[in-house]
């Protein structure tokens, strides 16, 4: 048995991989135990850019959160927000909107206690630990904080790949949507068996150990999560194609999309 570490509550099962805390161990983190580090390292055999995907995907974030300031949206629900790492949701949106509120959700004990003692005093953010599938429940909390009369950006970066078919990940998003006004946002990031479909599936079949099975979608699967929603330019793209900063360094993939296999995009709710 693997020695529970002191920052471990007594709740979480050390034992059973959980993926925000592989999505750590990837980032560099140090919130992961043995377990998830051992099942995070098949994935990067199967997938050795996992790292770099992860990078990028925080990157994604940071320009998603930007855009949706830049468009006077400052109210931000982050779904399977994960563990906290350095440029979080409401450190990207503070510097650019003081006054913004954000309100963090997962299901992973370690990533809520983490995330509450970060933002200890931090003003206009709430942690909820919840399943993001349980809308009704996630809303009822988050109207703590957020007006949801007013535009919401509703962020779900690689999260919604955790949500199986028959959860009916169509319907998740859309009661989401239907909590929000128009001219509310919706940001995802979600992994695609367009580019590498045999080593995608490799990957499912790895965190079929996890606490969450990864659901690879395609381009057309992704689009049709979407409805009630009008995407903005340049549309659902690999992750790197999305307004990419024209400041960032040399792509470390090469600019390949089948390394990354990794679909995004920011939506206008109607």
């Amino acid at each position: 048995m693997t020695q529970r570490p002191s920052w471990a509550p007594d709740e979480v099962d050390i034992e059973r991989p959980a993926p925000a805390r592989m999505y750590d161990y990837y980032l560099g983190g140090s919130h992961n135990f043995a377990a998830d580090r051992e099942l995070a390292e098949q994935a990067m055999a199967v997938w050795p850019d996992s790292p770099h995907i992860a990078r990028a995907n925080r990157a994604f974030l940071r320009r998603a959160v930007a855009f949706a300031v830049e468009q006077g949206v400052s109210q931000f629900l982050d779904l399977g927000a994960g563990i906290p790492t350095v440029g979080n949701t409401h450190e990207v949106a503070a510097r650019l909107a003081p006054q913004a509120r954000t309100v963090y959700v997962d299901n992973d004990l370690v990533a809520v206690a983490h995330s509450r003692s970060l933002l200890d005093g931090v003003a206009n953010t709430m942690v909820v630990h919840a399943d993001l599938r349980d809308a009704d429940f996630v809303l009822e909390q988050a109207r703590g904080l957020l007006d949801f009369s007013q535009p919401v950006a509703v962020l779900t970066f690689a999260v919604l790949h955790f949500v199986p078919d028959e959860d009916d990940p169509a319907a998740v998003v859309d009661a989401y949507r239907r909590a929000t006004v128009p001219g509310s946002l919706l940001a995802l990031t979600h992994a695609t068996d367009d580019f590498q479909p045999e080593r995608l599936r490799d990957m499912e079949n790895v965190y079929r150990s996890a606490s969450a099975g990864l659901t690879g979608r395609s381009h057309a699967q992704i689009t049709a999560l979407l409805p009630g929603y009008e995407l903005v330019p340049p549309g659902l793209v690999c992750m790197i194609h999305w307004r990419p900063d024209p400041d960032a360094g040399p792509d470390p993939l090469d600019g390949d999309v089948s390394r990354y296999s990794a679909y995004a995009a920011v939506a206008v709710r109607k």
